[in-house]
C-alpha cells in the first residue's frame, strides 16, 4: 500500500512540473513582444492620400510590438530600403507585362529624415516621418516606398510583416486616386442629349484630366493623350478648359447654360462638387470638331 502513495506522489510532482514548465512557455509566447511594421494584408502595402496643395506634404510610417503587455524598455529598430517585395508585388499581379508594372517612388519626391523607429517604454507604437513631394507624379502610376526592418538579436521581428510598400496616392479637391469615383455625365453632344460616367483624375492643387466629349476611356497612354482634357479651377470657380497632350479644344464661354463654372451644391443634406462645361474638340487628324456641352456631378463626403 505505501509503495502505491508513493508512486501517486511521484507522479503528481512530476505532473505539476511539466504543467509549470509548459504554463511558464505560455506566459513567454503570450507575453513577448513581436514587432511588426503596421500595414495591409495585401502584399504589406499603406496607401497614404497625399493632397496636392504645391508644398510637401508629411506622412508616417508605423511599427508596432505584440504581446500581452507593452515593452518595459524602448525598441529601437532600424529601416533600410529594400526593394524585394516590391519586385514579389509587380511579378505577381503583372508576371511579364512591365507596362503595367508599379514604381518605386524617385528619389526626389521623398525624404526619410530618420529611419530608425522608437517605439517608446509602455508603448505599443513607434513611427517616423516621410516627407512627400507629390508635384509632377502621373495619376496613371501606382508609387511605391519600399522598406524592410533590420533584423536585429535583441528583438523578435514577425517575418511576415516585416516589409512596408508605402503606397502614395494623390488627390485634390475634385478627384482621388484612393476611391473609384465617378462623375455622372449629362449633356449635349453636337446638339444631341447624351450621358454617362467619366472619371476624373488629380494633376496639381487646382486641375484634373479628364476625357473629352464622350470619348471612351482607355488605360493607355497613346489613348489618353490623344483623347484628355484639362480642367483648371480658379479663384473665382471659372474653369479653364486645355488639351492634356494631343487633342485640339476651344473653351466656348457665351454659353448661359454651361458657363464653365465649378461649384459645391448642397442638396437634400448632400454635397455635389458640379462642373458645367462647354468646349469644342477635335481629336488627332479627324476634321470633324464636337461641340460638347455637360454637367459632371459626384456626391462627395
Amino acid at each position: 500500500m505505501k509503495r502505491i502513495y508513493i508512486a501517486i506522489t511521484i507522479l503528481s510532482l512530476t505532473t505539476i512540473s511539466v504543467s509549470c514548465e509548459d504554463q511558464e512557455l505560455f506566459e513567454k509566447e503570450m507575453y513577448k513582444n513581436v514587432v511588426a511594421l503596421i500595414s495591409s494584408e495585401y502584399y504589406n502595402t499603406f496607401e497614404e492620400e497625399i493632397p496636392l496643395t504645391g508644398e510637401d506634404v508629411t506622412g508616417y510610417i508605423a511599427v508596432s510590438a505584440g504581446g500581452t503587455h507593452a515593452t518595459n524598455e524602448d525598441i529601437v529598430i532600424e529601416l533600410t530600403e529594400d526593394p524585394a517585395q516590391f519586385d514579389l508585388y509587380n511579378r505577381s499581379l503583372f508576371d511579364a507585362d512591365s507596362s503595367l508594372y508599379a514604381r518605386l517612388l524617385p528619389g526626389k519626391h521623398y525624404e526619410i529624415p530618420d529611419y530608425t523607429v522608437t517605439i517608446p517604454a509602455g508603448e505599443r507604437t513607434g513611427k517616423t516621418m516621410v516627407s512627400i513631394n507629390p508635384e509632377g507624379l502621373s495619376p496613371d502610376t501606382t508609387y511605391f516606398i519600399a522598406l524592410k526592418m533590420e533584423s536585429n538579436p535583441a528583438y523578435e521581428i514577425n517575418a511576415d510583416k516585416n516589409t512596408i510598400l508605402y503606397q502614395v496616392l494623390l488627390k485634390n479637391d475634385y478627384a482621388s486616386q484612393a476611391d473609384d469615383g465617378l462623375y455622372a455625365m449629362r449633356g449635349l453632344l453636337d446638339s444631341a442629349v447624351t450621358a454617362g460616367n467619366k472619371k476624373m483624375f488629380p494633376l496639381s492643387r487646382n486641375k484634373v484630366r479628364v476625357i473629352a466629349g464622350n470619348e471612351s476611356y482607355e488605360p493607355d497612354v497613346d489613348k489618353i493623350n490623344e483623347t484628355a482634357i484639362v480642367l483648371e479651377v480658379t479663384g473665382d470657380n471659372r474653369v479653364l478648359i486645355s488639351p492634356y497632350k494631343n487633342i485640339k479644344v476651344t473653351q466656348i464661354n457665351d454659353d448661359p447654360d454651361y458657363p464653365n463654372t465649378f461649384t459645391k451644391e448642397e442638396s437634400f443634406g448632400r454635397t455635389y462638387n458640379v462642373f458645367l462645361l462647354s468646349y469644342e474638340y477635335t481629336i488627332g487628324d479627324d476634321e470633324e470638331t464636337h461641340l460638347m456641352q455637360e454637367e459632371l456631378r459626384m456626391e462627395v463626403r
